[in-house]
Protein backbone atom coordinates (compact mmCIF):
# COMPACT_ATOMS: atom_id res chain seq x y z
CA UNK A 1 0.00 0.00 0.00
CA UNK A 2 1.10 3.65 -0.41
CA UNK A 3 1.98 5.76 1.95
CA UNK A 4 -1.09 7.33 3.38
CA UNK A 5 -1.19 10.75 5.04
CA UNK A 6 -3.50 13.12 7.17
CA UNK A 7 -3.27 16.79 6.01
CA UNK A 8 -4.94 18.33 8.97
CA UNK A 9 -6.29 21.99 8.32
CA UNK A 10 -6.81 24.81 11.66
CA UNK A 11 -9.80 26.47 11.64
CA UNK A 12 -8.02 29.80 12.04
CA UNK A 13 -6.23 28.92 9.03
CA UNK A 14 -9.18 29.05 6.59
CA UNK A 15 -11.58 31.45 8.80
CA UNK A 16 -11.17 34.76 10.25
CA UNK A 17 -12.03 33.47 13.72
CA UNK A 18 -12.87 37.19 15.12
CA UNK A 19 -15.67 37.59 12.25
CA UNK A 20 -18.93 35.16 11.63
CA UNK A 21 -17.92 33.13 9.13
CA UNK A 22 -15.61 34.56 6.65
CA UNK A 23 -13.92 32.19 4.92
CA UNK A 24 -10.60 32.96 3.42
CA UNK A 25 -10.72 31.69 -0.07
CA UNK A 26 -7.22 33.13 -0.99
CA UNK A 27 -5.79 30.49 1.72
CA UNK A 28 -8.03 27.76 0.76
CA UNK A 29 -6.81 28.27 -2.97
CA UNK A 30 -3.10 28.29 -2.00
CA UNK A 31 -3.61 24.51 -0.22
CA UNK A 32 -5.67 23.76 -3.16
CA UNK A 33 -2.59 24.33 -5.41
CA UNK A 34 -0.45 22.49 -2.81
CA UNK A 35 -2.31 19.25 -3.11
CA UNK A 36 -3.08 19.54 -6.56
CA UNK A 37 0.62 19.02 -7.07
CA UNK A 38 1.43 16.34 -4.72
CA UNK A 39 3.15 13.20 -5.52
CA UNK A 40 2.34 12.10 -2.24
CA UNK A 41 0.04 8.81 -2.07
CA UNK A 42 -3.27 8.02 -0.69
CA UNK A 43 -4.57 11.67 1.10
CA UNK A 44 -7.27 12.30 3.82
CA UNK A 45 -7.86 16.48 4.24
CA UNK A 46 -9.66 16.88 7.47
CA UNK A 47 -10.02 20.64 8.85
CA UNK A 48 -11.13 22.54 11.74
CA UNK A 49 -14.47 24.53 12.17
CA UNK A 50 -13.05 28.26 12.82
CA UNK A 51 -15.43 30.95 12.94
CA UNK A 52 -18.00 28.62 11.16
CA UNK A 53 -19.39 25.97 14.41
CA UNK A 54 -17.31 27.32 17.01
CA UNK A 55 -19.55 30.68 17.76
CA UNK A 56 -23.30 27.99 17.58
CA UNK A 57 -21.44 25.50 19.65
CA UNK A 58 -20.85 27.81 22.12
CA UNK A 59 -24.18 29.77 22.25
CA UNK A 60 -26.36 26.39 22.39
CA UNK A 61 -23.93 24.80 25.03
CA UNK A 62 -23.56 21.43 23.09
CA UNK A 63 -20.45 21.07 25.90
CA UNK A 64 -23.18 20.58 28.19
CA UNK A 65 -24.70 18.43 25.36
CA UNK A 66 -28.59 17.95 24.18
CA UNK A 67 -32.09 16.57 25.46
CA UNK A 68 -35.43 15.87 24.14
CA UNK A 69 -36.83 19.44 22.84
CA UNK A 70 -33.39 20.45 22.93
CA UNK A 71 -31.65 20.08 19.78
CA UNK A 72 -31.59 22.71 17.27
CA UNK A 73 -28.11 23.60 18.30
CA UNK A 74 -27.26 20.68 16.66
CA UNK A 75 -28.56 21.59 13.39
CA UNK A 76 -27.28 25.19 13.24
CA UNK A 77 -23.89 23.80 14.33
CA UNK A 78 -23.93 21.10 11.77
CA UNK A 79 -25.10 23.58 9.38
CA UNK A 80 -22.30 26.25 9.79
CA UNK A 81 -19.61 23.45 9.90
CA UNK A 82 -20.70 21.65 6.66
CA UNK A 83 -20.96 25.23 4.52
CA UNK A 84 -17.22 25.62 5.12
CA UNK A 85 -17.14 22.00 4.14
CA UNK A 86 -18.45 22.94 1.07
CA UNK A 87 -15.77 25.62 0.51
CA UNK A 88 -13.05 23.74 1.16
CA UNK A 89 -14.35 20.49 -1.49
CA UNK A 90 -15.38 22.91 -4.02
CA UNK A 91 -11.50 24.93 -3.68
CA UNK A 92 -9.57 21.51 -3.66
CA UNK A 93 -12.02 20.39 -7.04
CA UNK A 94 -11.26 23.56 -8.40
CA UNK A 95 -7.86 22.59 -9.01
CA UNK A 96 -8.58 19.13 -9.92
CA UNK A 97 -8.43 16.94 -6.77
CA UNK A 98 -10.85 14.39 -6.75
CA UNK A 99 -12.68 15.81 -3.16
CA UNK A 100 -15.87 15.14 -1.13
CA UNK A 101 -16.79 16.12 2.13
CA UNK A 102 -17.71 13.36 4.92
CA UNK A 103 -19.82 15.11 7.82
CA UNK A 104 -19.03 13.02 10.89
CA UNK A 105 -22.81 13.74 11.95
CA UNK A 106 -23.64 11.46 9.84
CA UNK A 107 -20.79 8.72 10.36
CA UNK A 108 -19.39 8.83 13.81
CA UNK A 109 -20.46 8.02 17.20
CA UNK A 110 -19.23 9.69 21.14
CA UNK A 111 -19.67 8.07 24.66
CA UNK A 112 -19.27 10.99 26.63
CA UNK A 113 -17.65 13.67 24.58
CA UNK A 114 -15.21 10.94 23.00
CA UNK A 115 -15.42 9.71 19.56
CA UNK A 116 -15.69 5.55 19.96
CA UNK A 117 -16.97 5.16 16.48
CA UNK A 118 -16.50 6.05 13.00
CA UNK A 119 -17.80 3.88 10.05
CA UNK A 120 -14.17 3.81 7.93
CA UNK A 121 -14.92 1.13 4.73
CA UNK A 122 -16.10 3.76 2.92
CA UNK A 123 -13.14 5.88 3.49
CA UNK A 124 -11.19 2.84 2.09
CA UNK A 125 -13.19 2.56 -0.92
CA UNK A 126 -12.78 6.25 -1.48
CA UNK A 127 -8.83 5.99 -1.50
CA UNK A 128 -8.96 2.77 -3.06
CA UNK A 129 -10.04 5.26 -6.00
CA UNK A 130 -7.96 7.76 -5.65
CA UNK A 131 -10.29 10.34 -3.96
CA UNK A 132 -9.86 12.76 -1.30
CA UNK A 133 -12.18 12.54 1.80
CA UNK A 134 -12.53 15.83 3.13
CA UNK A 135 -13.75 15.39 6.63
CA UNK A 136 -14.05 18.48 9.49
CA UNK A 137 -14.88 19.14 12.82
CA UNK A 138 -18.56 18.54 13.98
CA UNK A 139 -21.27 17.76 16.36
CA UNK A 140 -22.18 14.29 16.39
CA UNK A 141 -24.49 11.97 18.53
CA UNK A 142 -23.47 10.89 22.22
CA UNK A 143 -24.35 8.01 23.73
CA UNK A 144 -24.26 10.08 27.37
CA UNK A 145 -25.07 13.09 26.71
CA UNK A 146 -27.11 13.32 23.83
CA UNK A 147 -24.77 15.53 21.68
CA UNK A 148 -21.18 16.82 21.38
CA UNK A 149 -18.47 18.16 19.55
CA UNK A 150 -15.93 16.87 18.06
CA UNK A 151 -12.55 18.58 17.23
CA UNK A 152 -10.63 17.90 13.90
CA UNK A 153 -8.11 16.84 16.27
CA UNK A 154 -10.10 14.53 17.94
CA UNK A 155 -10.35 13.14 14.60
CA UNK A 156 -6.87 13.11 13.58
CA UNK A 157 -5.98 10.84 16.43
CA UNK A 158 -9.21 8.32 15.80
CA UNK A 159 -8.48 8.24 11.79
CA UNK A 160 -5.14 7.84 12.17
CA UNK A 161 -5.32 4.91 13.94
CA UNK A 162 -8.15 3.27 12.28
CA UNK A 163 -6.78 3.94 8.65
CA UNK A 164 -3.39 2.76 9.26
CA UNK A 165 -1.78 6.55 8.39
CA UNK A 166 1.82 6.76 8.12
CA UNK A 167 2.15 10.80 8.60
CA UNK A 168 0.32 13.02 10.09
CA UNK A 169 0.76 16.74 9.74
CA UNK A 170 -0.99 19.68 10.82
CA UNK A 171 -1.40 23.15 9.38
CA UNK A 172 -1.65 25.93 11.15
CA UNK A 173 -1.64 29.92 11.48
CA UNK A 174 1.78 29.85 13.23
CA UNK A 175 4.79 28.18 12.84
CA UNK A 176 5.14 25.32 14.83
CA UNK A 177 4.23 25.25 18.61
CA UNK A 178 5.61 28.24 20.54
CA UNK A 179 7.10 28.25 24.00
CA UNK A 180 7.53 31.91 24.76
CA UNK A 181 8.02 33.08 21.23
CA UNK A 182 10.19 30.59 20.35
CA UNK A 183 9.06 27.40 17.96
CA UNK A 184 9.37 23.60 19.99
CA UNK A 185 11.21 21.38 17.78
CA UNK A 186 10.49 18.37 19.55
CA UNK A 187 7.50 17.77 22.10
CA UNK A 188 7.29 13.85 23.63
CA UNK A 189 4.91 13.52 27.09
CA UNK A 190 8.37 13.80 29.26
CA UNK A 191 8.71 17.34 27.76
CA UNK A 192 5.32 19.09 27.41
CA UNK A 193 5.10 19.45 31.36
CA UNK A 194 8.21 22.04 30.98
CA UNK A 195 6.37 24.11 27.77
CA UNK A 196 4.90 27.15 28.60
CA UNK A 197 1.87 27.70 25.82
CA UNK A 198 -0.79 30.24 25.01
CA UNK A 199 -4.87 29.65 24.46
CA UNK A 200 -6.43 31.45 21.93
CA UNK A 201 -8.17 34.34 22.45
CA UNK A 202 -11.21 33.70 19.88
CA UNK A 203 -13.74 31.35 20.65
CA UNK A 204 -12.95 27.94 20.87
CA UNK A 205 -14.90 24.95 22.47
CA UNK A 206 -12.46 22.19 21.36
CA UNK A 207 -9.35 23.35 23.62
CA UNK A 208 -7.06 25.57 21.09
CA UNK A 209 -3.11 24.47 20.86
CA UNK A 210 -2.99 22.40 24.53
CA UNK A 211 -6.02 20.65 23.25
CA UNK A 212 -4.09 19.82 19.76
CA UNK A 213 -0.97 18.62 21.62
CA UNK A 214 -3.02 15.91 24.14
CA UNK A 215 -4.14 14.17 20.94
CA UNK A 216 -1.13 13.80 19.11
CA UNK A 217 0.02 12.61 22.27
CA UNK A 218 -2.21 10.22 22.43
CA UNK A 219 -1.69 9.41 18.60
CA UNK A 220 2.07 9.64 19.80
CA UNK A 221 1.53 6.97 22.29
CA UNK A 222 -0.09 4.92 19.83
CA UNK A 223 3.16 4.99 17.24
CA UNK A 224 2.40 7.29 15.12
CA UNK A 225 4.50 10.82 15.32
CA UNK A 226 2.66 14.28 14.15
CA UNK A 227 4.20 17.55 12.97
CA UNK A 228 2.95 21.00 13.84
CA UNK A 229 3.69 23.60 11.12
CA UNK A 230 2.89 27.26 9.50
CA UNK A 231 0.09 26.12 6.16
CA UNK A 232 2.62 27.81 3.82
CA UNK A 233 5.01 24.82 4.22
CA UNK A 234 2.16 22.69 3.33
CA UNK A 235 4.13 21.28 0.15
CA UNK A 236 7.60 20.49 2.29
CA UNK A 237 4.96 18.37 4.60
CA UNK A 238 3.63 16.71 1.08
CA UNK A 239 7.27 15.84 0.23
CA UNK A 240 8.53 14.80 3.45
CA UNK A 241 10.73 17.88 4.00
CA UNK A 242 11.88 19.40 6.53
CA UNK A 243 9.20 22.44 7.50
CA UNK A 244 10.80 23.92 10.41
CA UNK A 245 7.87 23.23 12.76
CA UNK A 246 7.38 21.34 15.65
CA UNK A 247 7.56 17.34 16.02
CA UNK A 248 5.41 15.55 18.39
CA UNK A 249 6.50 12.38 18.80
CA UNK A 250 6.45 8.75 21.73
CA UNK A 251 9.55 9.14 23.82
CA UNK A 252 10.97 5.83 21.94
CA UNK A 253 9.90 7.98 18.14
CA UNK A 254 12.87 9.08 16.11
Amino acid sequence: MSERLILKIGGSVITDKSADCAVNHDRLASIAGALAGARAGEIIVIHGAGSCGHPEAKRYHLDEGASAGNTDGIFVTHRAVSNLNDAVVLALRDRGVAAVGIHPLHTGIADNGRLVGFECRHIETMLALGMVPVIHGDVVMDRSKGACIVSGDQLVRYLAVALRISRVGLATDVPGVLDRGEVVPRITRKTVPDLRIGTSSHTDVTGGMKGKIDELLGLADAGIGSDIFHVSRVPDFLKGSGHGGTMVRGDQIV
